[in-house]
């Protein structure tokens, strides 16, 4: 991740392409919780992973498990809820960049996703993810832009569904122009999507936000 000066983009023109019906998850009955609220180098002293907690009928999920300044950042506040890394599920990887990874191997009993694969042990299981249900309450979408691969989350909460989005957003201010991006055409296209279907969206690095006109593209 690399500092940037962002600015804001109101979303007023027509998506390139549409979100499809069956976007929000057909449930309500997942929780979360964000276990450390992260930043990058314009907002906090280096670069670290909004990292979350998910759950919903047994399952229990972290989402982009990514760079911390300690361990204690993740598992701290995960021991507050009464858990400890076993007995964590599944973990879902927005994309394969470093600074959202690099924890991942705290969690070494879990299921990993990514945009293609589930990862188990020594098993690698193919499947898209593009619709795919953990439970009735948590579905991936693949929202390629910050890199091709990037996926984002829907939680289905009795508040609304909540979008683990990664670095689609690094923060509520964007950056409008993803210096990472390597097609803004497509980073915008999937921004869309997520914002027609969520309530409260999770970035990657910095706090939730709710979808507004002042959210950018």
């Amino acid at each position: 991740m690399t500092n940037t000066t962002a600015h804001t983009t109101v979303h007023t023109t027509t998506a390139t392409t549409a979100p499809t019906a069956t976007d929000a998850p057909r449930g309500r009955s997942a929780t979360y919780t964000i276990l450390t609220t992260g930043y990058v180098g314009s907002t906090g002293p280096g670069v670290a992973a909004t990292v979350s907690y998910i759950s919903d009928a047994g399952r229990h999920v972290i989402f982009d498990p990514g760079m911390v300044a300690s361990h204690d950042d993740i598992l701290g506040p995960l021991a507050g809820l009464g858990l400890g890394p076993d007995d964590i599920t599944d973990v879902v990887l927005s994309h394969h960049h470093p600074d959202n990874t690099m924890n991942v191997g705290l969690f070494g009993r879990a299921r990993v996703h990514d945009h293609k694969v589930e990862y188990l042990g020594d098993q690698w299981n193919n499947r898209d993810a593009e619709g795919y249900e953990l439970t009735p309450s948590l579905r991936l979408i693949r929202t390629p832009g910050h890199s091709p691969e990037d996926i984002t989350l829907l939680a289905g909460t009795e508040s609304g569904v909540v979008a683990f989005a990664g670095d689609l957003w690094w923060h509520s201010e964007g950056p409008a122009d993803d210096p990472v991006a390597p097609d803004r055409e497509v980073l915008r296209a999937s921004r869309r999507r997520v914002l027609a279907t969520a309530d409260l969206i999770v970035p990657g690095h910095g706090g939730a936000f709710r979808p507004g006109e002042g959210v950018p593209l």
